[in-house]
């Protein structure tokens, strides 16, 4: 659930709570240590640096990008690489969309519509992938899960418990704190509003008004605390508006412990039963927008004078829709990764994860069939500001930090700052846990409906990633899934430095102790690298 921040210290609440080609170049390294104090960036990005930064390069454009379009201007060039399927399992895409429409996997030994499993895959009409969720989309978290269901038995029932106790209340809190927001952002818009006689002024006619009316002094300082801080009124009812209907997402679905939203009448608990959900892989409204924001972060068309440029060409999008308003079962996520290996892709991205796993061994198992059949699996650190070496995160590719797949990728998010506020203040990190960062904060890519828009999240670092595992695996095929996530991890730009981690600025690490490679990918070091190995 994304908020703005900037919202509460102005009303006067608490903050606390509102939550085949050759080498051309030399590997890049990152500039001196210290760099707070290096004559970097100093300017805020300008609009087009806004929509394209994670692909922007450090040395040349001062932004912490992944050198995407320096990898196409100095490597790829005109060269011609291979076709990569990757699957993307996440909420649903928007197949239709303009940048979207030409990059999509289509199953050529299925007849569309013809309510047939004609390659005899278990699926009938899976002709871009698949939908595990049928016509659902709210459902509970894992945790509300478990406690619904009553089992005092299982082994997580109390922390489950306890989980839900504490954030109900937390977001019974939130829920009472945007009211009164609304309250008295929505009482000063309606009183200059009434004032001025009209609904769309502007922050000069409000300073014009002189008055020793209290109500009508009163909405003049809301305007302009929200003017001082990027926000009209106008702006700020929305922000409030759409925090309210997460808010209210939140407790009415996602903690409501008489809520159901499976639809598909499976048994979530038997992971042989497969076919359930159907074939149509869209969204079931516009809101449910993630999974196309993903896709377009891997392989919105290039350089086609539309809104976004993904980080691969050659790419072709497999839709798994198993990413509902909630906590996705670990049922879909297995079968999709399985459906995933088995229909031919090579990459699989994972934007999600859950802090309760009833059946992570399951998962775990599909993980490690898509290492041992030679594809890489990107997923998601997370976006609890935690250390994930300690606080559980699934999906996971270990026990207690034995491995059980060498091709499984997880990835934290920065920010487009280069210096000590480079890691994005949600994300999850860990020494252990997490391999490696990528730019997450503020990403530019498709929406629903041929729309763009910049989402924030570990879920846009871990599609940049994707994408750069797409470029390698089309340009250099014969390295293995293995080699690829080598190449990624070991080409990326290092930083020793300190910065600031879970968006507390107390808790200051050094970079190369918040993953396990303390690097950002780097995808012209990645290609540099990939064609030197055999």
């Amino acid at each position: 659930m994304k908020f703005n921040y900037r919202l509460i210290a102005y009303l006067g609440f608490s903050a606390t709570l509102f939550l085949g080609c050759g080498s051309t170049g030399e590997i890049l390294s990152t500039p001196i240590e210290n760099i707070d104090s290096s004559p970097l960036k100093v300017t805020a990005l300008t609009d087009a640096e806004k929509k394209n930064w994670g692909h922007l390069d450090l040395v040349k454009d001062t932004i912490p990008g992944m050198s995407v379009d320096k990898a196409y201007t100095e490597i790829i060039k005109n060269k011609k690489g291979q076709k990569v399927i990757v699957a993307v399992i996440d909420s649903g895409i928007d197949i239709d969309h303009e940048d979207l429409r030409n990059v999509l996997w289509t199953n050529e030994d299925e007849i569309p519509n013809n309510g047939k499993d004609d390659d005899n895959n278990g699926y009938i009409d899976d002709v871009h992938g698949w939908n595990f969720l049928g016509d659902a989309y709210d459902e509970q978290l894992e945790y509300v899960r478990i406690l619904a269901s009553g089992d005092a038995s299982n082994p997580s029932y109390e922390a489950a418990k306890a989980k839900y106790e504490e954030d109900y209340q937390l977001w019974l809190g939130r829920k009472t704190q945007y009211d009164q927001f609304a309250q008295a952002i929505n009482g000063a818009d309606e009183t200059l509003t009434k004032h001025l006689g009209k609904s769309d002024y502007t922050i000069d006619e409000i300073n014009a008004i002189k008055t020793e009316d209290q109500a009508l002094s009163q909405a003049i300082q809301i305007a302009n605390q929200m003017n001082s801080n990027g926000l009209s009124l106008a702006e700020a009812k929305k922000e409030i508006n759409n925090g309210l209907e997460s808010i209210n997402e939140r407790l009415n679905f996602n903690l409501n412990k008489n809520f159901s939203g499976r639809t598909t009448g499976d048994d979530i608990n038997d992971f042989s039963e497969i076919g359930y959900g159907n074939g149509n892989v869209k969204p079931v409204k516009k809101s449910e927008s993630h999974g196309t924001h993903v896709a377009g972060i891997i392989a919105a068309e290039r350089n086609n004078g539309k809104g976004a440029n993904g980080v691969a060409n050659n790419v072709e999008i497999m839709s798994l829709r198993a990413v509902p308003n909630g906590d996705e079962y670990d049922k879909d996520v297995a079968l999709a990764i399985r459906y995933a290996v088995d229909n031919g892709a090579k990459v699989i991205n994972g934007s999600f994860g859950k802090s309760f796993s009833p059946h992570a061994d399951k998962v775990r198992e599909a993980i490690k069939y898509a290492s041992d059949n030679d594809v890489i699996f990107v997923h998601a650190a997370g976006n609890s500001s935690e250390n994930v070496d300690v606080a559980p995160n699934f999906p996971d590719d270990n026990v207690d930090f034995v491995e059980i797949s060498n091709t499984y990728i997880r990835v934290g998010s920065l920010t487009s700052k280069y210096g000590s506020k480079i890691v994005s203040g949600f994300s999850n990190y860990g020494k252990k846990n997490v391999d490696v960062f990528a730019p997450g904060s503020d990403i530019y890519s498709t929406t629903p409906e041929n729309e763009y828009k910049p989402n924030s999240g570990t879920s846009m670092a871990s599609p940049a990633v994707a994408g750069v595992a797409a470029l390698v695996r089309s340009y250099y095929p014969k390295l293995s899934a293995a080699q690829v996530k080598q190449v990624i991890l070991e080409s990326g730009l290092p930083l020793t430095t300190k910065v600031v981690v879970g968006g507390d600025a107390s808790n200051v690490k050094s970079f190369s102790d918040i993953s396990k490679s303390g690097r950002i990918v780097n995808a012209y070091n990645a290609l540099i690298m990939a064609s030197k190995l055999k």
